[in-house]
């Protein structure tokens, strides 16, 4: 594996305290926020991925309701995860990271091969991200203790999923920053 990103999917305001609040969230903010602050001081580049709809428009909205609405409290990036100057921004309508936006162009520009995929949901968007990253030809890591979903059962068969379907190495945040990303 070469150069690796970091990439947050949905770590939002509606996805941790809101519209769409995932309790179990809240327990991997810490281990998110340190592999953040790690991936920074190593040069380690940071995307958000963040869902960012539009009102009245969105595919997405009709299933799940209004989230994440553009320009909202809810679309924000939760304070513990705040982004840097130096961090990337990608806006999303779909459950993938990918889908209709610049992510693989930043990440061919950027010279990434690996991706380490967290946040929400490992069942839904993470592994949407993750199935494109794949069929790009990226490597994808996955550490477990940064990225969850509603319930055990669908983060287990997400995690699950994500290995079995897409080689993605699971791991956890304390083995990538004890390895220094490499």
């Amino acid at each position: 594996m070469g150069k690796k990103a970091v990439i947050v999917v949905d770590m939002l305001n509606d996805f941790v305290t809101g519209a769409l609040a995932c309790d179990r969230s809240k327990a991997i903010v810490p281990a998110l926020a340190n592999l953040v602050k790690a991936a920074r001081a190593n040069n380690v580049p940071v995307i958000y991925a963040n869902d960012s709809h539009i009102k009245g428009v969105d595919a997405e909205l009709k299933l799940w309701g209004d989230h994440a609405i553009r320009g909202t409290h809810g679309a924000e990036i939760i304070p513990e995860l705040t982004a840097q100057a130096s961090d990337f921004i990608i806006n999303k309508r779909r459950y993938s990271g990918f889908f209709q936006t610049d992510l693989h162009l930043l990440l061919e520009e950027l010279g990434v091969d690996t991706v380490i995929i967290t946040g929400l949901h490992a069942h839904m968007c993470v592994r949407h991200t993750s199935a494109d990253a794949y069929c790009w030809g990226y490597s994808v890591v996955i550490p477990k203790d940064a990225t969850d979903s509603f319930t055990e059962e669908d983060y287990n068969a997400g995690i699950k999923y994500l290995k079995e379907v897409y080689g993605a190495k699971i791991t956890t945040t304390e083995e990538i920053i004890a390895d220094r990303f490499n």
